[in-house]
C-alpha cells in the first residue's frame, strides 16, 4: 500500500459515524415495527418467502420449518438460522400473538417458558390472517426493493388487509430506543377505524366505545383505566394487569386457592417457584401446599392453613408475585422511515393511510389490465364485423409477419366501428376519423381461434366487452372519488371481522379504589390567581365577599417577597372557575398546558400561594402569560366531551396587535411538559385568549384608550404552530391590553390604572374591518391614567379589582354606570398612595352575597366617589 493512499482520521469522529449508521440500521431494519403492516423486517420476510416463493397458504399442507428458514435466509434475511426460527416460532404461539400470522404444527414450545422443537421437526403454513397480511400484494399495491444479494426483490411493507400493528402489539429493543405495544382485539380496533373513517373528528373518549383497551393473548383482568387512557392520548402509559383466584372451602375445614390466570407474559413455573421462596422464607406463613394441575388452561391449586384467612393470602399473593403486574406501554414504530412515538389515533391514521394507497394502487393496476382487455375485445369485434376482408388478408400474406403489416395498414371509419357497438374506451389510434390498430390489437387478431368465429363465441365476446366497460367505469369512479376508496376500505375491514374476530379475552375493570377523582370534590366557585412572580393558588368564592363601590377592600394576597422585603410581588390574573374546570396556562413561549382546577393547590386568601414551576413542568425561562378557563362538558352518558370538535375555537391576541384562531380541538393531547400554542414573534406576547364559536365578535383595546371591534370570521382557523394575522394596529408606543367578545346583552367594562372605570354599550363600537387603528373606548388622561383592562359583562354580574398592593374588591357591575364610549368613567375603589389597579375580572355571584358595603377588619366601606368628568369627542 502506498503512502498516498493512507489519510489520517480523527477517531473520535469516526466511532461517532459509525455507531451512528449502526443504530440507525439496528432502529430501522431490525428493532422496530412498521406502523403501516406493524411488521419488522424478519417477519415481513418470513411471511413473504411462506407466500410467494414455498404458496405457503392456509388451503396448503404444512411444511418443514427448516425449508422455510432456508428460503427466508437465502434470498431475503441473512442472519442466523437461530435468530429467524424463533421469529417464526413467536408468529406460531398462541400465547405471544393475540391473533396468529404462521400456523405451526408440532411442539412450538409452551406458555411455561420451553422451548420449540428443532426447526426440522416442526412443520408450518399460513395462519388465515396471516394470508390476510399479503392480500393483493401481486397487483403492485406495495413498493419493492431489490435484496442483499441483488437477486431478487421484497417488499417495503405488506398490504395488511387488518390493523395488525394494534391487533398484535410488537416488542423490540433498539439503540436508545424501545417499543412495547400491546395486543387488541380484532373486532374492536376495526369498529374503531371504521369509527374513524366515519368520523375523522371522533375524540378519544368516544373511540373508547369502539376500542375498550388491552386484549392480549393470554386472559387475564386489566386493572384501572387512567394508564389506558394515557396511552390512548399519547402512546406512553402503565396498564396493571391480575390473574383472577378463586377461593373454596372444603369440608375438612380448610380453603383452597385456585389460581385460573395469570398476567400475560408471566410465566406460570416461575410463579410457582416464586410462591415456594415465599414460604420457605416464611413470608407467606399460611400456605400448607401447592400443586399445578394446569393443562391447556391454568389451574394451580393452593392450600391453606386451618386457621388462615384465604383474603389476606390472596392480597399477598397479589402484593408479593407477579400475579399482579404492569404493561409499560411505549408506542414506538416506523412512521415514514423514522421512529415515532404514536398515541393510538396516530396508530389508526397510519393505518388508513396505509390501506388507502393499497386500494387506489390496487385499483390503477385493474384498471390497466382492464383497459388492455377491453383493446383486444375491441379488436376481436372489429374483425368479426369486417370477417372476409381480414380473412382474405390473412390467407394472402406469405408470413405472420406479412399479415400484421398489412392488418396494421386496413383501416375503416370510426362511425363504422361505432355502429359494431365498440366504444373505442381505449382509442389505440385514430387519425382524422380512420381507426387504426394498435400492436396489441394485430396480435390478438392474429391469434384468433376458429371456434371463436361461431355466431355464439361472437355474442360471448360483446358480452365480456360490455362487462369490462362497465368495470372500468366502475374502477375509474373509484380513483375519482375519495369517498369510494373509504368505504371499500370499510367494507374489506368488516368482512375480516365477520371471518376472525373473536371475543374479548381480558375484561378491563376498575382498580381497587379507583374512582373519578371529580367524584370524590365538590364542584364549588373558586378564585384562582397567578402573581407577578408565578405563583398561583385556587381560594374559594366564598372568601371574598362583597363590597360597596369605593370601598379600600380586603387583603386578596400576600405578595411581599419574603427575601427582599424591598420587592413587592402582585396579582397578574385572576379567574372564577369550578373545581372540576380545566385551566390552559399560555406561556411567554407559546407553549400551552393543561391542569384540573381542583388540581391547582389551594391556599387562603392571605396566602402568597405555590410557585407555578412547581405544578407545571415549565421549560426554563418560561413564564405564564394568559390563563384560559374551560368548562368541563359532558354529554348525555357523563363522558367529557371538553375537547372534542364541535366545543369552539380558541382565540389569541397579543401585545402587538395580532389574532390567531385555533380549533379547541387541536389541543386534546395535551402533554405534562406542555404542547405547541402560538408562534410569538421576538418582542411580542400574548394579551388574552378567549373561547369563541367562531362566529363571535371581536375587539381588541389597547393601553391608550383605543378599541377595534371586528367578526370573527375574518380570522380564519389556523393550526397551532402559527403566529396570526393582524386585529389592531396600536400607534407608536400603544399597545394592546385587553381581548372580549361582543355580546348584545353585555356592556364592555373599561378600567384604569388610577382605578376608574365605566360600562358602555357594545352598540356603540361599530363593526369594522381588522387591521385598523380603531376607535376611542375610554378618554385616558392624568387623572384617569391608562387602561389597565377591559371585560363584557352583564348587569348581574360582579367584578374583582386587584391593586399592584395585593389588595382586592369585589363589587356588582350594576354600581358601575354606563357612560358613552368617549368618556372617562367613576371611581371603583379607593387607592392606597402609590397603588395602581393591576387587573379586573368578571366573577360569578354567589347565591350567598353578602349585601353591599359590608367587609372584614382589612378595609372599611366608604360612601360612592363622584363621577369623573366626561369629554365628549
Amino acid at each position: 500500500m502506498s503512502e498516498e493512499s493512507i489519510s489520517s482520521i480523527n477517531v473520535a469522529d469516526e466511532m461517532s459515524k459509525s455507531f451512528l449508521d449502526y443504530s440507525m440500521s439496528v432502529i430501522i431494519s431490525r428493532a422496530l415495527p412498521d406502523a403501516r403492516d406493524g411488521l419488522k423486517p424478519s417477519q415481513r420476510r418470513i411471511l413473504y418467502a411462506m407466500h410467494h416463493d414455498l404458496s405457503l397458504t392456509p388451503a396448503k399442507p404444512h411444511l418443514k420449518c427448516a425449508r422455510i428458514v432456508g428460503e427466508t435466509m437465502g434470498k431475503y434475511h441473512p442472519h442466523g438460522d437461530s435468530a429467524i426460527y424463533t421469529t417464526l416460532v413467536n408468529m406460531a404461539q398462541p400465547w405471544t400473538m393475540r391473533e396468529r400470522l404462521i400456523d405451526g404444527q408440532g411442539n412450538f414450545g409452551s406458555v411455561e417458558g420451553d422451548a420449540a422443537a428443532a426447526m426440522r421437526y416442526t412443520e408450518a403454513r399460513m395462519a388465515a390472517l396471516g394470508s390476510a397480511m399479503m392480500t393483493d400484494i401481486e397487483k403492485e399495491t406495495v413498493d419493492h426493493h431489490v435484496t442483499y444479494d441483488e437477486n431478487s426483490v421484497e417488499p417495503d411493507v405488506l398490504p395488511a388487509a387488518f390493523p395488525n400493528l394494534l391487533v398484535n402489539g410488537g416488542t423490540g429493543i433498539a439503540v436508545g430506543m424501545a417499543t412495547n405495544i400491546p395486543a387488541h382485539n380484532l373486532g374492536e380496533v376495526i369498529d374503531g377505524v371504521c369509527a374513524r373513517i366515519d368520523r375523522p373528528s371522533i375524540s378519544i373518549e368516544e373511540m373508547k366505545e369502539h376500542i375498550k383497551g388491552p386484549d392480549f393473548a393470554t386472559a387475564c383482568e386489566i386493572r384501572g383505566f387512567k394508564g389506558i387512557d394515557s396511552y390512548f392520548r399519547t402512546g406512553r402509559g402503565s396498564v396493571k394487569m391480575r390473574g383472577t383466584m378463586e377461593v373454596e372451602e372444603n369440608a375438612s375445614g380448610t380453603s383452597t386457592i385456585t389460581i385460573r390466570q395469570v398476567p400475560h407474559g408471566v410465566n406460570r413455573a416461575v410463579l410457582q417457584q416464586r410462591i415456594a421462596e415465599l414460604v420457605r422464607e416464611k413470608v407467606l406463613t399460611d400456605i400448607s401446599g401447592m400443586r399445578d394441575l394446569s393443562d391447556e388452561e391454568t389451574r394451580i391449586e393452593i392450600t391453606l392453613k386451618r386457621d388462615a384467612r384465604p383474603q389476606v393470602v390472596v392480597n399477598q399473593l397479589y402484593k408479593l408475585t407477579a400475579m399482579e403486574t404492569s404493561f409499560g406501554v411505549n408506542m414506538l414504530a416506523i412512521h415514514e422511515r423514522r421512529p415515532k412515538q404514536l398515541s393510538l389515533m396516530d396508530a389508526i391514521d397510519a393505518f388508513i393511510e396505509h390501506r388507502r394507497d393499497v386500494v387506489v394502487r390496487r385499483t390503477r393496476f385493474l384498471l390497466k389490465k382492464a383497459e388492455d382487455r377491453a383493446e383486444n375485445l375491441e379488436a376481436f369485434l372489429l374483425a368479426l364485423g369486417h370477417l372476409d376482408d381480414f380473412i382474405k388478408i390473412i390467407r394472402e400474406s406469405r408470413n405472420r409477419d406479412e399479415a400484421r403489416e398489412k392488418l396494421k395498414a386496413y383501416t375503416f371509419e370510426v362511425a363504422t366501428a361505432e355502429r359494431l357497438g365498440v366504444l373505442i374506451r381505449s382509442q389505440p389510434s385514430i387519425e382524422g376519423d380512420r381507426y387504426v390498430f394498435t400492436d396489441r390489437q394485430v396480435n390478438a387478431i392474429l391469434e384468433l381461434r376458429l371456434y371463436q368465429l361461431t355466431a355464439m363465441e361472437q355474442d360471448k365476446i360483446k358480452g365480456e366487452y360490455d362487462a369490462v366497460i362497465e368495470e372500468i367505469k366502475d374502477l375509474m369512479d373509484i380513483l375519482e372519488k375519495e369517498s369510494r376508496v373509504l368505504e371499500i376500505i370499510k367494507t374489506e375491514l368488516l368482512e375480516v371481522k365477520e371471518k376472525h374476530a373473536t371475543p374479548r379475552r381480558c375484561p378491563i375493570l376498575p382498580d381497587e379504589g379507583e374512582i373519578a377523582i371529580e367524584d370524590l370534590i365538590a364542584n364549588e366557585g373558586m378564585i384562582v390567581t397567578l402573581s407577578h412572580r408565578g405563583y398561583v393558588k385556587r381560594t374559594p368564592a366564598s372568601e371574598y365577599r362583597v363590597q360597596g363601590r369605593g370601598g379600600k377592600g380586603v387583603r386578596g394576597m400576600e405578595t411581599r417577597n419574603a427575601a427582599d422585603p424591598d420587592e413587592n410581588d402582585f396579582v397578574e390574573q385572576l379567574f372564577s372557575v369550578q373545581a372540576h374546570d380545566y385551566l390552559m396556562f399560555f406561556t411567554n413561549t407559546g407553549r400551552v398546558y393543561v391542569e384540573r382546577v381542583y388540581e391547582i393547590p389551594e391556599a387562603s386568601r392571605a396566602s402568597k400561594g405555590r410557585s407555578i414551576k412547581n405544578v407545571l413542568n415549565l421549560q426554563p425561562e418560561e413564564t405564564i402569560a394568559s390563563m384560559l378557563r374551560l368548562e368541563r362538558r359532558t354529554d348525555d352518558d357523563g363522558n367529557d366531551i371538553t375537547f372534542s370538535e364541535d366545543q369552539g375555537y380558541v382565540l389569541f391576541a397579543t401585545r402587538s396587535g395580532k389574532v390567531k384562531k385555533t380549533s379547541l380541538h387541536d389541543f386534546r393531547n395535551y402533554r405534562k411538559d406542555g404542547i405547541i400554542a402560538i408562534k410569538l414573534e421576538e418582542g411580542n406576547e400574548l394579551i388574552g385568549v378567549r373561547l369563541t364559536t367562531g362566529k363571535d365578535e371581536v375587539i381588541l383595546v389597547t393601553r391608550q384608550g383605543m378599541s377595534l371591534r371586528f367578526p370573527e370570521e375574518q380570522s380564519r382557523s389556523m393550526g397551532r404552530a402559527t403566529a396570526g394575522v393582524a386585529g389592531i394596529k396600536p400607534v407608536e408606543g400603544d399597545y394592546v391590553v385587553s381581548l372580549s367578545l361582543v355580546s348584545e346583552d353585555a356592556t364592555l367594562l373599561v378600567a384604569s390604572e388610577n382605578g376608574i372605570g365605566k360600562r358602555t354599550a357594545f352598540e356603540e363600537y361599530r363593526s369594522q374591518s381588522r387591521g385598523g387603528k380603531g376607535i376611542i373606548t375610554m378618554k385616558v388622561g392624568e387623572k384617569t391614567g391608562e387602561v389597565v383592562g377591559a371585560v363584557s359583562v352583564a348587569e348581574e354580574d360582579e367584578l374583582m379589582l386587584m391593586t399592584s398592593g395585593g389588595q382586592s374588591i369585589r363589587i356588582r357591575v350594576s354600581e358601575v354606570r354606563t357612560a358613552g364610549r368617549n368618556t372617562m368613567g367613576v371611581k371603583l375603589l379607593t387607592l392606597k398612595k402609590g397603588e395602581r389597579l393591576q387587573d379586573i375580572a368578571r366573577v360569578i355571584p354567589d347565591e350567598d352575597s353578602e349585601d353591599a358595603g359590608e367587609v372584614d377588619e382589612a378595609g372599611a366601606a366608604e360612601p360612592p366617589e363622584p363621577e369623573a368628568e366626561s369629554s365628549e369627542e
